[in-house]
């Protein structure tokens, strides 16, 4: 069960889903329609593109493919475990992301092709933020699964089982972030172009700011008790 939950998950949790949400709608918009939080549209183009023979569009996806590889690596160095628990380095992860957003709209605005692979690196580093809290797998780049799972809470529902409301919660916090942040993108870009990229960075600094306060906090609460 996730009753324990701590509320700073879930409100991290929906900030991190609208920021995923948002450099997607931009990678749709501005990257040839290519997907840029999850990679399973990105391995099925490197696919036909093999197929079809345009190796070089099937190397630059490649390329995509490895760098959020590299991004979710990056997270993996710095965290001992997936499981979520305060005290870890969550804010300079978010750091983290935040440069290599404002690093992608720097490449694009050059035509460069790099600001691709920032901009993936970026999203492989959040997905892997954090892999389980208290049997809930928490992914925010992507809502394929907590589509799946959240349908499994409720067939469990309607044959008889207990229902984790909380946990059901925090599913549709990510669900609706994540589109939020797909709306807000698509605006941002009809308007700004590269530079909407610019209000999910500022959200990845904002939030690491945030956490750091909360943990320092909590921290020395813990200490006086």
């Amino acid at each position: 069960m996730i009753s324990k939950l701590p509320r700073w998950v879930e409100y991290g949790a929906f900030v991190l889903a609208f920021v995923a949400g948002n450099v997607n709608a931009v990678g749709l918009m501005g990257f040839q329609h290519q997907s840029i939080s999850h990679l399973s549209g990105t391995a099925t183009l490197l696919g036909t593109g093999l197929a079809s023979g345009t190796f070089n569009n099937a190397m630059h996806l490649l390329g995509v493919l490895l760098s959020f590889l590299c991004g979710a690596a990056i997270s993996g160095l710095f965290l001992s475990s997936g499981a979520l628990k305060l005290g870890r380095h969550y804010d300079s992860l978010l750091v983290l992301e935040g440069s290599l957003l404002l690093l992608s709209i720097y490449f694009l605005n050059n035509g460069s092709l790099l600001g691709h692979y920032t901009a993936s690196a970026a999203c492989g580093l959040q997905n892997a933020l954090v892999s389980t809290y208290s049997g809930a797998v928490v992914r925010t780049t992507h809502v394929t699964g907590i589509f799946t799972d959240l349908g499994l809470m409720l067939g469990a529902k309607l044959r008889g089982a207990g229902f984790d409301r909380r946990k059901a919660l925090l599913f549709i916090l990510i669900i609706f972030g994540f589109i939020l942040g797909g709306a807000l993108g698509a605006y941002l870009f009809s308007q700004w172009q590269f530079f909407a990229l610019g209000l999910p960075a500022g959200m990845c600094l904002i939030l690491a700011l945030g956490y750091r306060i909360y943990r320092v906090a909590a921290l020395q609460k813990l200490r006086a008790s």
